[in-house]
């Protein structure tokens, strides 16, 4: 490059840009001289060999413009010179000179006419900006006259009014600055009036202002303040959302709700109103446990206050833990009935905000969907949290009722107890639909443990009313009825909705009240809880008569009343209903043979009061007792029915060892105790009565465990006589406890249909069983007791003694009866005498006279066969004047007693006409009549031995009663 460069200069060339700085707009082209353009066309002229040359210069010469030739080919030199080869080698590089400078010239020469049109338009260009410079200058020099002549005069108006307007806007910025700097008096006010919606919208609105002026230095600080101010109102907002959760009251939680929608924080809201409840909860069982417990402690000391709830329920006392569980179960469900009014004002306000509206845009239909997304959160956490909350008021109260032991407490203490939670897992199941099953467990462990030691500790008190009791009459009203005892009346309450189907129907408004849920009752005001402070009070009990029968001016006012016609059903008038069994008498009677006689029914002195003793009445109680308990609390209601039932049982079971047990019964033959009632007294010695207790042989297999399930047998007490003549073997005593057991019997009967819907469904044949086996078999029990008395009452002995005296083989009619049967009516007169003397003390039901002559009846008609079997010789004449005995007998027996037909009376008439028999005859009565003895069979045969029978034929009969006697041995 610099060797062009340098031809060029040799030439006189110029590059383009020298060139246009030279040049003047005239100047013209330098042409290279002759002698330049000679030399030039003296080199070979061969392109093809020009080229070769130009290729065969060395490469470096092409390097740079830097290179230095001269010292390149210096450097090249030999060390020995050589003058032909520095020639020679000077004439190639002259060529190679010549060949690039020809070349050189050449592209001159091919781009000159480009050079010179392209020289002519530079000049062209030089000469119009000449001209521009000039037109420039004479606009600045006008421009500056208009300058002096307008701008500083017009324009100065502009920019003084530009300046003006901002500085309006500048106080008006000022202005609003200063009232953002004094809203934080007006956010204290309203605080202060609890108007949270306002503050925050105030607040809000202060922010967004404050950001329009954030590039005022003033206002970061400002900006900062509003957002602590908002914190603060957050947190204030907090602790009114905390007050909703014992109080609800709707305006106030209105407000929050709303400024929480304005702070867009709905979700968030909820999360913290739960954990508020939850707090709640605990907050107000602590502080409800903790008052009584400091209450009764009576000193200052503060060690309490770090107990967990849990041990600070253990220091309870036991005459404090009612009232603390109420107080208690009353805070509860104010939290419970916050949350549910919580529940109602959202389910109403998404009611409204459902409601169809017109169309919106699109910025409100999104805001639409965010509500409904808020509105769905807060649905779904409401209803999780009804058993959550439950869970916790659950566990509460779980704590607080295993933290006693209530094994000591009295009765109504714990039906109270029991009312209470009943009510409360009530409560549970309309709040949440929950079975309170934490509730049910805990109250169940405390019950069967509660029970266990109430129901041993009763078993023993009744043992010692039963060795107290004196078996005499517990004066009540005739109309008693379980259902005026105190410890009844919850089966009324009970059953008060379903009572009459026809009073349902009378009122629909009432049924609607009835059917209220106990947060419909309660809304506004009252709680479930303080009902039972109102039943502390005492409700009387009219269930005693209002005389003793002391005197006898009462006893006649009694009767004289009772004997009125003007009180008595024309049913009663008619024929006479025992009011025990219900049943009418066999042979219906008028009411004025019923006045004039009396013979069956020994009333007296007495109306148709029920008869039963203060033991009988105390059973009721506890019966009663058992059965509120089991109402109360039914997972336990077979353990209670089963313990129901012992006392039952061990009620028969005395009646039975005081009055009934005998060694005569099996020798009588009169079957006085049926299987069943065999089976049911063995049953309940066995698995009621401590045998051990009263020294018989212990058990190898007889633990101490199963040993107190079980009651000592009971003693009769010494004060009752049961050998005295005169009180026919203490009929009265006897009476008294019998019937007792009756009519118990008959309130176990009416109270089945309860029992039975109590009972578990596993559990049901228990039930039945014990009805059909135990109960049932209470009025069986007469038999064996009155028929001691009728046993001893007649001195049958002494017929048997009369009789045997008597001359039977006689051949004459007779037509005057023996004496024998005299003394035996007489005998009987005296029983009926003494029958009248018993009931002006206790009135005779028409069922124990007529077991009692039923008894004492029979046991005359067997005494008469066993008489007449006696008999060594007897003629056909003899054998009627037993039949005249006997029908003088029944004849006079029938004036004395209503009793129809007279029991056992074929059994006589069979046996005396038995002796007419042929042999074929007899052989037949002896194998159907297995109802007499073999010594009577056998004297029958004999007697009748030569009158109609021969000896072989006795031998025959003889041997056929031998065959029916050998089976028995």
């Amino acid at each position: 490059m610099q060797k062009i460069k340098s031809l060029m200069a040799r030439q006189g060339l110029k590059s383009p840009q020298e060139s246009m700085a030279d040049l003047s707009p005239v100047e013209n082209l330098r042409i290279p001289s002759k002698e330049e353009l000679r030399e030039l066309r003296e080199q070979p002229i061969d392109p093809q060999a020009e080229q070769e040359i130009i290729d065969s210069i060395e490469e470096v010469y092409f390097s740079n413009d830097s290179f230095d030739m001269v010292q390149h080919e210096l450097e090249k030199l030999p060390p020995e010179l050589n003058l032909q080869e520095l020639e020679e080698y000077r004439d190639k590089l002259k060529k190679q000179q010549a060949a690039v400078s020809k070349k050189v010239a050449d592209l001159i020469l091919e781009k000159q006419p480009a050079y010179v049109k392209e020289l002519e338009r530079v000049t062209a260009l030089q000469t119009n900006l000449q001209l521009a410079a000039v037109i420039c200058t004479n606009a600045r020099r006008q421009l500056s006259v208009s300058k002096e002549g307008f701008t500083e005069a017009s324009l100065g108006l502009l920019a003084n009014q530009r300046r003006r307007q901002l500085l309006t806007g500048l106080l008006k910025s000022l202005r609003t600055i200063k009232t953002l700097q004094r809203t934080d008096v007006r956010l204290s006010e309203m605080l202060e009036e609890e108007d949270y919606p306002g503050a925050i919208q105030l607040c809000l609105e202060c922010q967004k202002a404050a950001s329009t002026f954030k590039h005022y230095s003033c206002i970061s600080e400002l900006n900062s303040k509003l957002q602590d101010t908002l914190e603060q109102i957050e947190e204030q907002l907090d602790v009114a959302l905390s007050k909703t959760c014992k109080n609800f009251d709707v305006s106030h939680y209105t407000k929050v709700q709303l400024a929480y929608t304005l702070l867009g924080k709905t979700q968030t809201a909820m999360d913290q109103l739960h954990m508020h409840f939850t707090q709640a909860i605990h907050n107000t069982v602590f502080q409800v446990v903790l008052g009584y417990v400091e209450l009764c402690a009576g000193n200052a000391d503060t060690k309490f206050q770090k107990m967990q709830y849990k041990d600070l329920c253990t220091h309870i006392t036991l005459d404090s833990y009612i009232p603390c569980l109420m107080d208690l179960c009353k805070a509860l469900w104010e939290v419970m009935l916050s949350y549910h009014r919580t529940m109602q004002w959202h389910e109403e306000h998404d009611k409204l905000e459902t409601a169809p509206t017109p169309a919106v845009d699109d910025t409100a239909a999104a805001e639409s969907d965010e509500s409904v997304v808020d509105r769905s959160y807060v649905k779904k956490k409401l209803e999780h949290g009804l058993t959550r909350i439950w869970q916790d008021v659950q566990l509460k109260v779980k704590a607080y009722i295993l933290g006693t032991d209530m094994s000591n407490f009295k009765y109504d203490d714990f039906i109270v107890v029991l009312d209470v939670i009943s009510r409360l897992m009530q409560v549970g199941e309309e709040f949440c639909g929950s079975k309170s099953e934490v509730l049910q467990e805990s109250i169940k462990r405390q019950s069967v443990n509660y029970f266990k030691n109430y129901h041993r500790t009763r078993l023993e008190e009744l043992r010692m009313f039963l060795e107290n009791e004196t078996w005499e009459l517990c004066p009540v009203k005739s109309n008693f009825n379980i259902a005026q005892l105190h410890e009844f009346k919850f089966m009324g309450q009970c059953r008060s909705p379903s009572v009459s189907p026809s009073r349902q129907a009378v009122s629909s408004t009432g049924l609607a009240q009835e059917e209220l849920s106990l947060f419909q009752q309660y809304l506004q005001e009252g709680n479930p809880f303080e009902m039972h402070t109102e039943h502390k009070e005492e409700e009387t009990e009219d269930v005693l008569a209002s005389n003793g029968y002391e005197s006898d001016e009462l006893e006649k006012s009694v009767y004289q009343d009772y004997d009125s016609d003007s009180d008595v059903p024309e049913e009663l008038k008619q024929d006479y209903v025992d009011e025990q069994t219900g049943d009418a008498p066999l042979k219906s009677v008028s009411r004025e043979t019923i006045r004039s006689k009396k013979k069956s029914d020994y009333n007296l002195n007495k109306t148709n009061a029920p008869i039963l003793t203060n033991t009988t009445l105390n059973v009721i109680r506890l019966v009663g007792k058992y059965m509120q308990m089991m109402n109360i609390l039914k997972p336990i209601a077979f353990d209670v029915i089963h313990c129901v039932s012992q006392l039952f049982d061990y009620y028969l079971y005395a009646v039975y060892t005081f009055f009934g047990r005998n060694d005569m019964y099996e020798s009588s033959g009169l079957g006085l105790i049926s299987s069943r009632l065999r089976t049911t007294l063995n049953r309940i010695q066995e698995s009621l009565i401590d045998m051990e207790a009263v020294g018989e042989n212990t058990g190898v297999h007889g633990p101490a465990e199963d040993r107190k399930e079980k009651v000592p047998s009971p003693h009769l007490s010494q004060l009752v006589v049961l050998t005295n003549s005169g009180t026919l073997y203490g009929l009265a005593q006897r009476v008294v406890a019998t019937e007792s057991l009756v009519f118990l019997a008959e309130q176990f009967e009416s109270l089945q249909s309860h029992l039975d819907t109590m009972m578990p469904l596993a559990k049901k044949p228990f039930l039945q069983q014990f009805y059909s086996q135990t109960v049932s078999t209470a009025s069986e029990l007469r038999k064996p007791i009155y028929w001691i008395v009728a046993a001893k009452a007649i001195d049958y002995e002494q017929m048997l003694l009369m009789m045997a005296g008597v001359k039977w083989d006689i051949r004459e009619i007779m037509s005057q009866h023996n004496v024998y049967v005299d003394a035996l009516l007489k005998e009987f007169e005296q029983f009926n005498k003494r029958l009248g003397d018993v009931s002006r003390h206790v009135r005779i039901p028409l069922p124990v006279s007529n077991v009692l002559w039923e008894h004492c009846i029979r046991l005359a008609n067997r005494t008469l066969v066993e008489g007449y079997a006696n008999v060594k010789k007897c003629s056909n004449e003899g054998r009627a004047l037993m039949q005249l005995d006997f029908q003088q007998f029944l004849m006079k027996l029938e004036k004395l007693t209503d009793l129809r037909p007279i029991p056992d009376k074929e059994f006589v008439e069979t046996y005396i006409k038995a002796y007419y028999l042929t042999e074929n005859d007899m052989e037949q009565f002896i194998k159907n009549h297995r109802e007499y003895s073999m010594k009577q069979l056998a004297n029958l045969v004999n007697v009748c031995l030569g009158s109609h029978i021969n000896k072989k034929a006795r031998q025959k009969l003889l041997a056929a009663i031998d065959d029916i006697d050998r089976p028995k041995r």
